[in-house]
């Protein structure tokens, strides 16, 4: 039996994975916590025979090859396309005919700290903050209930801590009386001094009325409440950066946009450059210097003890919906919405459709079509089980 290249050569296979970093530098990886851990064992079962799969043959010139299994962690650079697919997919029928924009809520360096101490906290906090500032906002300007789709984003082009939320608002709202829709200047939506401002006021008071849940001990030479009312009063003493992008051109291009978001992660594959016994490059974005496309080289447990620090709490939300997006009558409010817009108010169903279907319709490749002879079929001719003592054994070992 032949065993062939995984099929993401079809477009365009990276030079290096995440996978080859964490395979070659595991013996090496201190013991992890259980959910950091999970993410590693995940990210190098992915697509390997230890998570099973397929056997195929052709239908017509009886070539074989195996299809393993993807691990389908949120956090692996592999498994991110076909969820953001499908996710923009069933937000189309959400979209209005109105100007969008992207706002980002960001917090200071000088909560870092804090933060990644205590990520379910400070992240829920984030949200928090930032969805009550927006409605806020909105209603005292536009006398309008907002709403809007959040993602939570925690790193720097550098892998760096930067914990900050993209949020995609449609330019205007429903009305208070949620009768009709008031629509923003155009080209402009809110005074983003006062969004900074809003916003400071409610995270630290959110974080400062915290503290007797938060936890201290993975944080060096913090022991003592002055220490943690010191951290912010400095943080009040600095401008939060809230800043909004050009309003989108249209539906289409807010979609377009959306799924370069909803499911980033840290890094993906295509930006890992080299890998040796000691070190990693990779490719980022200078935003000092105009976007200039550089290359950083660091340490190998340098590089995956900042990759590692951007896995979420287990279970954790990084996509969320508010305002009369994210309410139980979100059907209702966008039917609203599209009638005061004069445009068709039906919600339709989007189809629900496999891999395979989408791969076709999206970017024209049929994961289906024989590599060899090209006009066959490649059937499922027998199944492949995962093997338990490996996934256990790389499980305990991480």
């Amino acid at each position: 039996m032949e065993k062939t290249k995984n099929r993401d050569a079809l477009v365009g296979r990276p030079k290096l994975e995440l996978s080859d970093i964490f395979r070659q530098f595991r013996p090496w990886l201190k013991p992890l916590p259980k959910t950091e851990a999970k993410v590693v064992s995940d990210i190098i079962n992915c697509r390997t025979s230890v998570l099973g799969g397929h056997r195929l043959k052709c239908d017509l010139c009886a070539h074989e090859e195996f299809s393993y299994n993807s691990c389908r962690n949120r956090h692996c650079p592999k498994c991110q396309y076909l969820a953001q697919v499908k996710w923009v997919e069933a937000r189309k029928a959400e979209l209005l005919p109105t100007e969008y924009f992207h706002v980002v809520f960001t917090l200071p360096h000088e909560l870092n700290r804090i933060i990644w101490a205590n990520k379910k906290i400070g992240y829920d906090i984030l949200f928090q903050a930032m969805s009550e500032t927006l409605k806020e906002v909105g209603e005292r300007r536009l006398k309008a209930k907002v709403g809007f789709t959040a993602v939570l984003h925690t790193w720097s082009q550098t892998l760096n801590q930067h914990a900050h939320i993209h949020a995609i608002v449609p330019g205007g709202g429903l009305s208070l009386d949620g009768k009709k829709w008031v629509s923003a200047k155009r080209g402009y939506f809110l005074p983003l001094k006062v969004l900074s401002k809003v916003f400071r006021g409610k995270y630290l008071e959110l974080l400062e009325g915290a503290y007797a849940k938060l936890k201290f001990e993975k944080i060096p030479d913090f022991t003592s409440p002055a220490q943690f009312k010191s951290v912010l009063i400095a943080a009040s003493r600095k401008t939060w950066v809230v800043y909004a992008k050009a309003p989108f051109a249209g539906p289409a291009q807010v979609l377009e946009y959306l799924g370069n978001y909803t499911h980033r992660i840290a890094i993906s594959n295509y930006r890992i450059e080299s890998m040796s016994d000691t070190h990693v490059s990779f490719r980022y974005k200078d935003r000092a210097d105009g976007n200039a496309e550089k290359l950083m080289c660091l340490p190998t447990a340098e590089f995956t003890r900042r990759y590692i620090s951007h896995v979420l709490p287990n279970k954790f939300v990084r996509i969320r919906h508010f305002g009369f997006l994210g309410s139980r009558a979100k059907v209702k409010n966008i039917e609203i919405a599209r009638e005061c817009l004069k445009v068709k108010s039906r919600i339709e169903i989007v189809k629900d459709e496999d891999y395979k279907q989408l791969l076709k319709r999206l970017i024209g490749i049929d994961v289906t079509a024989c590599p060899c002879c090209k006009s066959g079929k490649m059937l499922e001719v027998a199944t492949l089980l995962p093997h338990p003592n490996l996934l256990s054994k790389s499980s305990n070992t991480s």
